[in-house]
C-alpha cells in the first residue's frame, strides 16, 4: 500500500480512497488520502486560495475529484466551512459540542471498521461469536469472551495513516476525539454512535520521566511513569469505564432490558463505574468489601449517587455475589469479566508508543490483581505491531502484592498449575485479590511477550512510595508494588541501566493518604518504616526554629 502523506489529519471518522487532486503549490497533481474532515479542509484551503494557487480548470478539477471521492465523513457542501476563512466553522449559538459533531456529520458511525465477541480461546477455531450488542459475559463453554476487530478491514490503511489520525487527535475538543480512549475509536467500538458515548474526556495521561529516583537509586537513564491516576476519578479504571458505560447507553437506546450498571470493587472500579454511569443519567450498584477500601474510594460512589452495598466480605465474595444478581436481574455486569473495558485500557498501552514517537519501550511495569489490565497492556501493543504501528511489543511485568499472589506463584511453577488463594490484607487494596478473573489472559499475554512475575511484600511497597515520593512523586501503594517488582529486576540484572522501562502508576496517591499518614507517623504495625519523615515540633520562638533548621540542614 502506498504510504499516506503527513497530513494533518482527522478528527473524522471515516476513512477514504486515494484521490489525485491539484496540488495547491504547483498545477501537477499530488496522490492525497483524504483521511477526514481535515483533509477535505486542505482541499478547501485550495479552493480558497484559488486565485493565487489553482487556475480555474484546475479549481473546476478539485470540486469535481471531491465530488466522486465517497467521502463518508463530511458532506461536499460542509467542505468550504472546514476553511478557517470561514466563520460557520465556529460553534453557532446554544449549539453543544455533540451538536457541532452532528451539524458537521461527524456523528456516524463509519461502517468500514466492525467489532463482535469471540470466546477467549488462543490457538482453538470456533465459529462462536456474538454481536456486541448481546448482553452476554462468557461463552457456550464457559469461556471468557475477547473483543475481536476486523484486521482484515483495518489493514486496508497502513501504519502512517494511523498514526497521523491518532496524532491529530492528541489535545483537541471534537467530540469525542478528545478523550485518549476515543481518539482511538476506531480500534475501541468502532461501530458506536458518537452521540452514544459517555465521556469525560478521559486518557491523554502524564508520561513523565523519573529521572532523579532512576539516576539516584536505580541507576538508569531512561525510566518513565505513566501515570494513569492522573484522570477523572484518579485510577486507571475510567479508560474501560467509558467504553462499557458507553455500550450499556447503547444499548439503552436499542430498548435492551438493562435497568443498571452493577460491579464489585476493590474501590477503583466502583468510583470510575459512579462516575459514568452519573453522566449519563443511568443507575449504578455497587458492591464493596466492608472496611477494606480507602475512606476517599469509598466516598466517591456515594456523592456520584451510587446504589452502594457494604458486604461483610473481601474482593471475591463481592465478585461471587454480582454474578449471581446480574443473572437473575437486568443489571449490566461492569466488572473485567467483561471484555469492553479492557478495550478502553488497551489505549494506554497505544498511547504509551505515541507519546514516545510511536518507539516501543523494552519493559512495561504493570499492578495486577484481577489481571484483566496486563492483558490490555499486551493486546494494545500487539494491535499496534500487528497494524505495523510498532516492530515488537515490549517484555511485560506483572508486579502482585506478596498477600495476593496467585499468579506469582503460578509463575514460578511455570504456569503449570494455577490455584486460587485467599488473600489477605494489603495496602495495595485494589489488587487483593486471590481469585482473578483474567487469569487466563494474563498467562496468555506473559507467555506471548516473554514477561516476568513479581511480588512485593507489605515492607517493600512502602518503602518504595516513600522513596518515590521523596523525588518527587506521590505514588499509590499500588505503584509500590510495581516499584518494587522494578527494583528487585534492576537489582538482579534482568532490566538494564539503559533500558527504556514504564511503570504503569495505575492510581493517585491521593486516594490513599491514610496508609501514607500512617507510614511516616511510624503507626503501621509490623513496618519499620524506614523513609518516614514525621513532622517536627518546635516552640513557637526564633531560637528554638533556628536550632532545628541548623540541625536539620547541617548549618553551623
Amino acid at each position: 500500500m502506498m504510504a499516506m502523506p503527513a497530513l494533518s489529519a482527522a478528527p473524522g471518522v471515516g476513512v477514504r480512497p486515494v484521490v489525485s487532486v491539484p496540488s495547491c503549490s504547483t498545477s501537477s497533481s499530488s496522490s492525497l488520502r483524504s483521511s477526514s474532515s481535515v483533509g477535505q479542509a486542505r482541499l478547501s484551503r485550495c479552493l480558497w486560495q484559488g486565485e493565487k494557487k489553482l487556475s480555474l480548470l484546475g479549481r473546476k478539477r478539485v470540486l469535481e475529484t471531491v465530488a466522486s471521492a465517497e467521502l463518508n465523513t463530511v458532506p461536499l457542501s460542509e467542505v468550504a466551512s472546514e476553511s478557517p476563512a470561514r466563520n460557520s466553522d465556529r460553534r453557532l449559538d446554544n449549539e453543544d459540542i455533540k451538536q457541532e459533531a452532528r451539524r458537521h456529520n461527524r456523528n456516524e458511525p463509519c461502517t468500514t471498521f466492525s467489532a463482535k465477541y469471540v470466546p477467549f480461546s488462543p490457538g482453538i477455531v470456533t465459529s462462536e461469536e456474538y454481536s456486541l450488542d448481546e448482553v452476554i459475559y462468557r461463552s457456550k463453554t464457559g469461556a471468557l469472551l475477547d473483543v475481536q476487530h476486523d484486521y482484515s478491514a483495518l489493514k486496508k490503511y497502513d501504519a502512517n495513516y494511523w498514526k497521523n489520525l491518532f496524532d491529530s487527535r492528541v489535545g483537541k475538543t471534537t467530540w469525542p476525539y478528545g478523550s485518549g480512549v476515543w481518539s482511538k475509536k476506531e480500534w475501541v467500538l468502532p461501530e458506536i454512535d458518537n452521540d452514544d458515548i459517555v465521556s469525560v474526556f478521559e486518557g491523554n495521561s502524564n508520561l513523565f520521566w523519573a529521572e532523579r529516583f532512576g539516576k539516584e537509586f536505580l541507576q538508569m537513564n531512561d525510566l518513565w511513569v505513566k501515570h494513569c491516576g492522573i484522570s477523572h476519578t484518579g485510577s486507571f479504571k475510567d479508560l474501560g469505564m467509558t467504553v462499557l458505560v458507553s455500550q450499556v447507553n447503547r444499548l439503552r437506546r436499542l430498548k435492551k432490558p438493562v435497568v443498571g450498571v452493577g460491579c464489585a470493587s476493590t474501590g477503583d472500579t466502583s468510583a470510575a463505574l459512579s462516575a459514568y454511569c452519573a453522566a449519563a443519567g443511568i443507575p449504578a450498584i455497587v458492591f464493596l468489601p466492608a472496611n477494606k477500601i480507602s475512606i476517599a474510594q469509598l466516598v466517591q460512589p456515594i456523592a456520584n449517587g451510587a446504589l452502594v452495598l457494604s458486604l461483610d466480605t473481601d474482593f471475591d465474595g463481592c465478585m461471587r455475589l454480582i454474578r449471581e444478581v446480574t443473572a437473575e436481574l437486568p443489571i449490566y455486569l461492569a466488572n473485567s469479566l467483561n471484555s469492553l473495558r479492557l478495550e478502553g485500557q488497551k489505549t494506554a498501552a497505544i498511547e504509551i508508543c505515541q507519546q514516545f514517537d510511536w518507539q516501543v519501550p523494552d519493559w512495561v511495569i504493570v499492578p495486577g490483581g484481577n489481571l484483566g489490565n496486563i492483558y490490555a497492556f499486551y493486546k494494545g501493543f500487539h494491535m499496534c505491531k500487528e497494524l505495523g504501528l510498532i516492530d515488537r511489543i515490549p517484555r511485560l511485568v506483572c508486579a502482585q502484592a506478596a498477600n495476593a499472589n496467585p499468579l506469582y506463584r503460578a509463575y514460578k511453577d511455570g504456569f503449570e498449575n494455577f490455584k486460587p488463594i485467599t488473600a489477605t490484607s494489603t495496602f495495595a487494596s485494589a489488587i487483593q485479590i486471590g481469585d482473578p478473573v483474567s487469569i487466563d489472559r494474563a498467562v496468555y499475554a506473559l507467555k506471548n511477550c516473554n514477561g516476568i512475575v513479581e511480588e512485593a511484600t507489605e515492607e517493600e511497597l512502602m518503602d518504595a512510595c516513600a522513596v518515590a515520593d521523596q523525588t518527587g512523586m506521590f505514588t499509590c501503594p499500588h505503584t509500590g508494588v510495581a516499584l518494587t517488582a522494578l527494583m528487585k529486576l534492576r537489582k538482579q540484572g534482568v532490566i538494564g541501566p539503559n533500558d527504556r522501562t514504564v511503570v504503569v502508576s495505575t492510581a493517585h496517591g491521593l486516594k490513599f493518604t491514610q496508609s501514607k499518614i500512617g507510614y511516616h507517623s511510624k503507626e503501621l504495625e509490623g513496618l519499620a518504616s524506614t523513609h518516614a519523615n514525621p513532622p517536627v515540633a518546635v516552640r513557637d520562638d526564633f531560637g528554638s526554629v533556628m536550632d532545628v533548621l541548623r540541625q536539620k540542614l547541617s548549618l553551623r
